[in-house]
Formats: C-alpha cells, sequence, structure tokens
C-alpha cells in the first residue's frame, strides 16, 4: 500500500513485434509485373505464328538499323571524299554510275547514228508476235478445257447420254479441241455400210453441237473406217467416211452449229486409224470433231 492513501504508479510497456502484422503492398506491384510480361510474351507469340514471311521481314526491315549507304565508296581512306563510284577513292565518280545506268547501243548502227534495221523487221516486233501467239494459245487452251468439262458434265447428268460416254474420247491436239464418237463391239454409231447414223449417234451429235456453239471457232468433220479382214482397205470406203462425216454435219448444222463455222469435212477410210497396232478394231470407226485453234490477226508489218 502506498504511504497517505496514494495509489501506485504502474508503468505499462508494450513490446513491438517485428515479424507481425500487415507486410504492404510490394508484392503486387511485383505480381502485375509478372502478368504484364506474361501476357506481352504470349501476345508475341501469337503475333509470329499469324503474321506471313513477308509481314516479318517487313517489321525486321522496321527494326533494323536504318543504313545511309551499302556501298564503302567514298570513306574509309585518305581523302576519300564522296564519290559516288563503288571503286573507292580512285573511282570515277559518277561517271561509274552513269556508265552502269546508260543503255545498250542498238545493233547494226550506221556511221550517222542511225539503225539500218526498218521498224517493221525488228526484234521487238518478232517478239510481241511471238507473246501473241503464245497468249492466244493460253486462251484457246483454257476455253477447250472448259467446254470438254461441260461435256462430260452434260454426259453425266443426262441418263440417254451417261451410257454412251465410253464412246465419246476428248483430247487437245495442236490443231485443238478434238471430240471423237467412237465405235464399239456391238454399239455402232453407223449401220454397217450405211451413212445414216444411229439413234445413238443422233444423240451424241447433238450435245456435241451445243457445247460447239459455246465457242466461236471454226469445225472440222472428218469420217473413219476400219479396215477390212486381214487389214485389207476397200476403195469404197472413202465414200462411205466422207458421206458419214457429212451426214454428221447435217445433224449438227440441224442443232444450231451455224454452217458458216463448218471448215472442212471430210473422208479418211482407213488412212488413220485410231488403233494403228490393229486397224481391223471397232474403234476405229469413228466421226471426229475438231474445233480449231484460231490463229491471231497479226498486223502487217511491211517490207
Amino acid at each position: 500500500m502506498a504511504v497517505g492513501g496514494d495509489r501506485p504508479i504502474i508503468i505499462k510497456r508494450i513490446k513491438k513485434s517485428a515479424g507481425g502484422g500487415h507486410h504492404g503492398g510490394a508484392w503486387k506491384v511485383a505480381y502485375a509485373d509478372f502478368v504484364t510480361a506474361m501476357m506481352a510474351f504470349f501476345l508475341l507469340m501469337w503475333l509470329i505464328n499469324t503474321t506471313s514471311p513477308e509481314q516479318k521481314r517487313g517489321i525486321a526491315d522496321y527494326f533494323a538499323p536504318a543504313s545511309v549507304s551499302a556501298s564503302t565508296s567514298g570513306s574509309g581512306g585518305i581523302l576519300a571524299g564522296t564519290a559516288l563510284g563503288d571503286d573507292g577513292v580512285k573511282s570515277n565518280g559518277s561517271q561509274s554510275v552513269v556508265e552502269a545506268l546508260a543503255p545498250q547501243a542498238p545493233p547494226n548502227i550506221k556511221e550517222n547514228g542511225q539503225s539500218d534495221v526498218k521498224p517493221g523487221s525488228t526484234t521487238v516486233d518478232s517478239a510481241s508476235d511471238e507473246a501473241l501467239k503464245e497468249e492466244m494459245k493460253k486462251r484457246d487452251d483454257a476455253a477447250f478445257q472448259s467446254a470438254a468439262q461441260s461435256l462430260r458434265q452434260a454426259m453425266q447428268s443426262m441418263p440417254e447420254l451417261a451410257e454412251l460416254s465410253k464412246q465419246v474420247l476428248i483430247d487437245q491436239t495442236p490443231e485443238g479441241l478434238r471430240i471423237q464418237l467412237v465405235d464399239q463391239e456391238g454399239r455402232s454409231m453407223f449401220d454397217a455400210g450405211s451413212a445414216k447414223p444411229s439413234g445413238r449417234a443422233q444423240v451424241l451429235l447433238k450435245a456435241v453441237a451445243k457445247i460447239v456453239n459455246q465457242l466461236p471457232n471454226r469445225i472440222t468433220i472428218s469420217g473413219h473406217t476400219s479396215a477390212g479382214t486381214g487389214g485389207v482397205k476397200s476403195s469404197s470406203d472413202w465414200t462411205l467416211s466422207s458421206a458419214r462425216a457429212d451426214a454428221s454435219r447435217q445433224i449438227m448444222q440441224g442443232a444450231g452449229v451455224d454452217g458458216d463455222r463448218i471448215y472442212q469435212v471430210s473422208g479418211k477410210a482407213s488412212s488413220d486409224p485410231l488403233y494403228p497396232d490393229d486397224p481391223t478394231l471397232a474403234g476405229n470407226r469413228r466421226i471426229a470433231i475438231v474445233l480449231l485453234r484460231e490463229a491471231p490477226v497479226l498486223p502487217d508489218h511491211g517490207l
């Protein structure tokens, strides 16, 4: 007890703990930086996978250090100067650049500086003619391929033509698109010794006429027969093959083919067999229809 009734003085000391309590928010900043870096990394990987090689090359060129000149001329030596040549200090300067860019003189130059080659016979005209022919050939090839595909699709879509598809041969030759209606054993396009087309031949000829009308090219029609037993050629085959080709022409014209487009109708008998190893096969008896390649109209260069 305190003397004189005074209360005792109590001193309370609070000891702070060094390890407890709140740690602060520094870890959040570090975590946010980490997440941002990972997002940037995955974004970079995604861009690399989605960009084309040309785009990657453009990005690389954009970040590449700029170079004023790829040439070492005009630097690196005493009194080098700023010459534009590639030979360094002893270069001709801009003269070498002019010589490199100067066009080559045309051949056959006369003393007065004029060429003795006539304008109409220059190699430029020849090159342009060849380019025109090549372009026309590519155009014809594309048109013939489309026509052949149309004919095949028509034969597949029509039941009456589907069974006759094996008797139609389509190919491209130097002359043009050739469509051949070929006999098979038991399935002849014409009766024996007759120039009148059978029912199946008329159906095929009308189908061919529809495809032919899609193109403006001129047409040749040729008839072919097979050789007799032992390879004997009959003299009457010339008349028969010609008559069959002409009968085919009449059917095609009746189906809408303009008569002015018929360039040639001929009979070749058995002189051009489809199967030379066996000229007696039924497949040698056929009608060949050719859409001719149209030669381009070339300009007259004169003499």
